[in-house]
Order: C-alpha cells, then sequence, then structure tokens
C-alpha cells in the first residue's frame, strides 16, 4: 500500500527539481537556532539582517511601529536590539521562505499562510516550557516550519492545489484529507522531500512529515506531538487557513497528548481549558507580528 502511494506522487516529487535551493539567509540561521540564547551573536545577526534589503527594511519598521513605541530606530543593529532575537528570527525565516514562493503561485493568502504557521510556532514553544521540554526554540522552530509542504504544493501543481484548497473551504474540511483526494499526497510528504533536500535535521523533518500522524514518528515523538496539538488548537482558535473548518477537539483523548503524559508524567494534572484559554491571549501579538513582517495595516 505505500509503495503505491509513493508511485502515486513520484511524478510531483521529480518536478520539485524546479524549487530553489534554500534561501542564503535561511541556512546560518537555522544554524544559529540551534545554539544556547547566550551563545547566539548578536552582530552576526545583524549581519545577517543586512543581507537582505527587505528583510532589513520589515525589522527597521517593526521596530519603529507602535507596538514598541514608535521609537526612532534607524540602523539594523539597534532594531535587532530592540525586537528581540525570537521576533528577529521570525522575521528572517517568514521573509525568506516567502521569497521561495513567487507572488503568482500562492494557493493561500500569504499573511493567513503566516499567521497560523506563527501561531503554532508560539504555542509550541508555551507547551515545550510547560511541560520542560528541553529546547524550547528547537520547539519553535517545528512549529514554524511544521507546513513547509504548502509551500511545495503551491510551487510543484499549483493550479490544482489552488482547486485543492478552495474545495476544502468549500466542504470544511482539512487541508491534508483534500489534498489527499486530490493530488494523492499531503504536504506532509511534500514537505519532508524539501526539507531533506534542505538538509534540516531529522526530527524536524519528522515533524514536517508526522505532524497529522505523531503514532507514525520513531524518533521524535514528543516535538512531533507538540506540533500536532498546537496545529489543532491554532486551528479550532480561528487562527488556521482563513476558513472554518468543522473538527472536533478532545486533547485529553487524542494520541499526541497521550503520548506527551507518556513522556511527561506530570502532564495528567494539567488544567487543559485553563490551557487552551491561555492561547487565546497570545492571538493578537501573533497577529501583530504577522500583519507587521507584511506591511499590513490593522
Amino acid at each position: 500500500m505505500i509503495s503505491e502511494q509513493l508511485e502515486k506522487f513520484r511524478p510531483r516529487i521529480n518536478a520539485l527539481d524546479s524549487i530553489p535551493t534554500i534561501p542564503v539567509i535561511i541556512q546560518p540561521l537555522l544554524t544559529m537556532l540551534q545554539l544556547p540564547p547566550e551563545q547566539v551573536d548578536l552582530e552576526k545577526v545583524a549581519e545577517l539582517v543586512s543581507y537582505d534589503k527587505t528583510i532589513a527594511v520589515q525589522c527597521l519598521r517593526m521596530a519603529n511601529s507602535p507596538l514598541f513605541g514608535r521609537r526612532q530606530v534607524e540602523t539594523v543593529r539597534n532594531a535587532v536590539m530592540i525586537l528581540g532575537m525570537k521576533r528577529v528570527q521570525s522575521i528572517l525565516l517568514c521573509c525568506s521562505l516567502n521569497q521561495v514562493v513567487p507572488a503568482d503561485k500562492w494557493a493561500f493568502d500569504p499573511l493567513t499562510f503566516w499567521r497560523h504557521s506563527l501561531g503554532c510556532a508560539l504555542v509550541t514553544r508555551k507547551m515545550a516550557q510547560m511541560i520542560g521540554y528541553p529546547d524550547a526554540e528547537k520547539a519553535y522552530l517545528a512549529g514554524l516550519l511544521h507546513d513547509l509542504g504548502i509551500l511545495v504544493n503551491s510551487l510543484v501543481c499549483t493550479e490544482e492545489y489552488r482547486k485543492c484548497v478552495e474545495d476544502a473551504a468549500a466542504r470544511r474540511i482539512s487541508i491534508d484529507r483534500a489534498e489527499q483526494e486530490w493530488l494523492g499526497f499531503t504536504h506532509c510528504q511534500s514537505g519532508k522531500v524539501l526539507a531533506e533536500r534542505w538538509n534540516l535535521s531529522t526530527d524536524l523533518i519528522e515533524v514536517i512529515e508526522f505532524h497529522h500522524d505523531v503514532e507514525l514518528t520513531k524518533n521524535a515523538r514528543p516535538l512531533v506531538a507538540m506540533v500536532h496539538l498546537s496545529d489543532l488548537l491554532c486551528r479550532v482558535r480561528e487562527l488556521g487557513y482563513g476558513y472554518y473548518e468543522v473538527m472536533g477537539l478532545d486533547l485529553a483523548g487524542d494520541v499526541a497528548w497521550s503520548s506527551l503524559v507518556q513522556h511527561y508524567p506530570t502532564l495528567a494534572s494539567v488544567d487543559l481549558a485553563r490551557f487552551t484559554l491561555d492561547i487565546e491571549g497570545a492571538i493578537d501579538e501573533i497577529a501583530e507580528l504577522v500583519d507587521s513582517v507584511f506591511s499590513v495595516k490593522r
């Protein structure tokens, strides 16, 4: 059965030769994100930001925005200091990955896509800190990159993928279900191909491939489980793909939550209702951040 599915989308994978190689800014950034915060070189980050005029302008615009008190910030270095590493990392990744997909290739509104991705990143990091996961920043990065395959699908089968997204919205079903019906593969599988091509770490690749099928992951179960739950929480809190999706949410009964409880037994006593309410408090910050990156006036 697996072989048959593989053959079904193999031609699409071969077409991935047309996807650009990883943008020059992203690889050193990914490497930097693996370091402990105290080892991150501020000057190096400022230099990295300066390499791309678009990203530098976005950082300066945000640093001078009402979100940060309308300061008079004129240098990239000062902007980096004011924004903090987490917001700069978000801007770098969003702008760099956004450049991979030309404007006429997007199947989604880019703002909607990145609001969901950043939402998952923030929720995953929050969950990691709450349960004592040893690398909260890796959890953040995993949440940010989990839907990499949506960029792939937008590039390699643009028109068909747009119809797929329209169908998902019309029927109010999940994106991966519509993808399987329309394309014969999902963004999880196509995302894995690009992640491997870009030499992302094994655990990030597993997140991209299995965030809808937690039980299939082999080496990164807690990380995949957290991203899976964050994805669900964002989608039910109107931080999804721009349409109402008919779906139930029972975290306590989800295999991902059960998996996390096995690894972190103290979670059995966590008040899930309160946790989901806490997430709502992050929504405005997420929206402000994404809108600032893409210059959208609220």
